[in-house]
């Protein structure tokens, strides 16, 4: 079940947890003919079927970080939709590595249409929506977020969450790293909503607040 969606002018969005660790895949689409998804972690199966019941076609995807709980269903979705992969190539080696996997998720091969070329402050644009990649290292070496600043919102992936932020002891991990990309996202709106990785969606301005790690 969406633990959020978003039905207005403009930007839409469905927010669905997958898998044994419910990491959240996000499907943002304006133009229905060409969607976003976002960290298809699992559950191939289930992430077409909420893209067929919303009636949007995939066009691209973008991952947040290369670890398995987020990237798993790849292979699944580019099989029905062969389109471009996003991922930051500081993360490229790992994602597709044998030491990204543990049961029930497996190692996951890497797409032909993979694009590494993006850096930080770079923009993404399609279907009517244009998203800032913020790199976020510190949970993995190659994080980023994705920033819709028309749309006041953010997709976070592991690097902040409701009331906490990305583990930093897996390999590639870094305190350090994570603080600084912490002050990034600190400096953006207090009215912007974050989509989190795990569990439920929060807001800038909360986290500035409650959380303490801002």
């Amino acid at each position: 079940m969406p633990i959020d969606s978003l039905n207005e002018d403009g930007m839409h969005y469905e927010v669905i947890p997958i898998g044994a660790y419910e990491a959240n895949c996000c499907i943002l689409w304006n133009d229905p003919e060409q969607a976003w998804v976002v960290d298809p972690g699992s559950d191939g199966a289930e992430i077409l079927e909420c893209v067929k019941r919303l009636g949007v076609k995939p066009a691209l995807v973008v991952l947040t970080h290369a670890h398995f709980d987020h990237i798993s269903a790849l292979g699944e979705i580019l099989a029905a939709y062969p389109v471009p992969v996003y991922l930051n190539a500081e993360d490229v080696a790992f994602a597709f590595s044998p030491m990204n996997a543990m049961p029930p998720y497996r190692t996951t091969q890497r797409p032909a249409t993979l694009v590494t070329d993006k850096r930080d402050g770079d923009t993404l644009t399609c279907g009517g929506l244009t998203a800032k990649l913020i790199c976020t290292p510190g949970h993995t070496p190659g994080g980023w977020c994705l920033y819709f600043e028309s749309d006041h919102l953010l997709v976070a992936g592991d690097t902040l969450f409701a009331g906490s932020v990305g583990r930093t002891d897996f390999p590639g991990g870094s305190w350090k790293d994570l603080e600084d990309s912490l002050q990034k996202l600190k400096a953006l709106p207090d009215d912007t909503r974050v989509i989190c990785g795990h569990g439920p969606m929060t807001m800038i301005g909360k986290e500035k607040r409650s959380n303490p790690y801002l």
